[in-house]
C-alpha cells in the first residue's frame, strides 16, 4: 500500500533547486513520485510502503537544503 508524505523545504528558489531535490530523492528504495515547489516549499513523496521521514529529510540535506515533516 503507497504512502505520501508532506514536507516543508526551505532555501529553494528555482527549477534547478527543484531537480536537485527530486535528484537526491529518486535514489530512496522504494520512492514512487516526488512533488516539489520552489514557489510553495512543499513536498510530497509517495514511497511503495511507508516514507522513511528520516531518509527524505538526510536526503534534501544533501541537496542542500532544509525539510521538516508538515
Amino acid at each position: 500500500m503507497a504512502a505520501t508524505a508532506e514536507f516543508q523545504v526551505t532555501g529553494m528558489s528555482c527549477g534547478h533547486c527543484e531537480r536537485a531535490v527530486r535528484t537526491e530523492l529518486s535514489e530512496i528504495d522504494g520512492v514512487t513520485s516526488i512533488e516539489v515547489s520552489a514557489r510553495t516549499g512543499r513536498l510530497a513523496v509517495t514511497a511503495e510502503q511507508s516514507v522513511d521521514d528520516a531518509a527524505v529529510i538526510t536526503a534534501v540535506d544533501e541537496a542542500g537544503y532544509t525539510a521538516v515533516r508538515s
